[in-house]
């Protein structure tokens, strides 16, 4: 089969409406989407080799909900309300750390609980008639791992974990996830919706004005299209070999990098076809997206701190031994996606702003904004708005 008739175009077929304006800066909305989408469904935390050991903890803050996540004796994963059952006072207040023993302590009267969640001892001198220890154990939450990274759900009851990839996740079978080390972690705080940056990563219509270094490793993105099943006269362009009609990178790159060199150590395992795309996504709607690349993965994760402010958390991730070559530049492979993600975070923080003006109640959305449309329908249904 020729590769024009594989490629369907995708494109919209007439304007639509994005959500409404105040869904990006209401406080009441704001609360809204909290409780039918932060607080229900699964949301990424971290890998979980940044959890290593026995007795390691890490607290997730969604909204006014604290999760404590713990790798117990067994190496398992436990996640906890991050509240003591004895008055409600917080267990933890850094963001992660080991715990020194096998116990989670009350910093307010010592409650002790085993790592997982049963109440241990308390420091009353006396037991109250009726007290019943096995009821008062913590508070517990959902909380699974998908190719070795860490999602919790604080919903009473959860979907398998699997359904929160969008997509063909199967696209990352042949990327190691579980077996490659955190190399790298940049955070920031944007003045901005949680959505509005999701809207903003939909879409390649922004990119020749906002990424001039990005268009020019990819291509394709110059054009302001994502893929191939954006271009309406995709087939006459079939039989052309060049990355600006075929996606991929530029003739001679490599990966996501300042200079388009790859590291020295490659993922193991894949195959040239792989390597060949430039870049592969799997999206988790609403907290993160991957990135697989020849010699590294990237995760991207959105954390919503208020109805105007979204903290951005990007990781890299690299095979084993290759921040030990002596070839090995990580400002070269870091640099060029922490650009990317400050010129995404400007363009989203002046939308943003813009939005502000009382007489725009809502946007339109343009043939090449499918993904848009795709994320409005979800965050719609999920608010029962369908």
């Amino acid at each position: 089969m020729a590769v024009a008739e594989q490629v369907i175009y995708r494109g919209l077929k007439k304007p639509e409406a994005t959500l409404p304006a105040h869904y990006y800066f209401d406080p009441d909305h704001h609360r809204r989407e909290l409780d039918a989408i932060w607080y229900h469904g699964w949301v990424y935390v971290c890998p979980s080799v940044s959890m290593p050991d026995p007795r390691c903890y890490r607290v997730y803050e969604i909204g006014d909900q604290s999760v404590l996540i713990v790798r117990d004796e067994d190496g398992s994963l436990r996640a906890f309300h991050n509240t003591c059952r004895h008055r409600g006072s917080q267990l933890c207040s850094a963001g992660e750390g080991r715990f020194k023993f096998k116990r989670i302590v009350c910093p307010y009267h010592n409650w002790a609980y085993k790592l997982d969640g049963s109440l241990a001892a308390t420091t009353s001198l006396a037991t109250p008639e009726g007290f019943d220890p096995s009821g008062l154990g913590l508070f517990p939450v959902h909380v699974d791992t998908w190719r070795g990274l860490v999602f919790v759900n604080l919903a009473d009851h959860s979907s398998p974990l699997e359904t929160a990839m969008r997509g063909d996740h199967a696209r990352f079978d042949a990327w190691p996830i579980e077996d490659l080390v955190l190399g790298h972690r940049s955070v920031k705080t944007l003045a901005c919706n949680w959505k509005g940056f999701w809207d903003n990563f939909n879409e390649c219509l922004h990119c020749p004005n906002v990424h001039p270094g990005l268009v020019k490793l990819v291509p394709i993105y110059g054009r302001r299209i994502s893929g191939r099943s954006d271009d309406p006269d995709y087939a006459s362009h079939a039989d052309e070999a060049d990355p600006k009609y075929q996606g991929g990178l530029r003739v001679g790159a490599e990966t996501w990098s300042t200079d388009g060199n790859a590291s020295p150590v490659p993922i193991p395992g894949l195959s040239e076809e792989h390597k060949g795309l430039g870049q592969t996504y799997v999206v988790s709607w609403p907290s993160m997206f991957m990135v697989g690349h020849a010699d590294y993965m990237r995760i991207v994760r959105m954390r919503p701190l208020g109805p105007e402010k979204t903290e951005v958390t990007a990781e890299w991730l690299f095979p084993k031994g290759a921040m030990e070559h002596p070839d090995f530049d990580l400002e070269n492979i870091t640099g060029f996606a922490e650009q990317v993600i400050a010129e995404d975070g400007a363009a989203s923080e002046l939308n943003q702003r813009g939005m502000h003006a009382r007489p725009f109640t809502q946007g339109v959305l343009m043939p090449e904004e499918t993904s848009l449309r795709d994320f409005r329908d979800w965050v719609l249904e999920r608010l029962g708005k369908t």
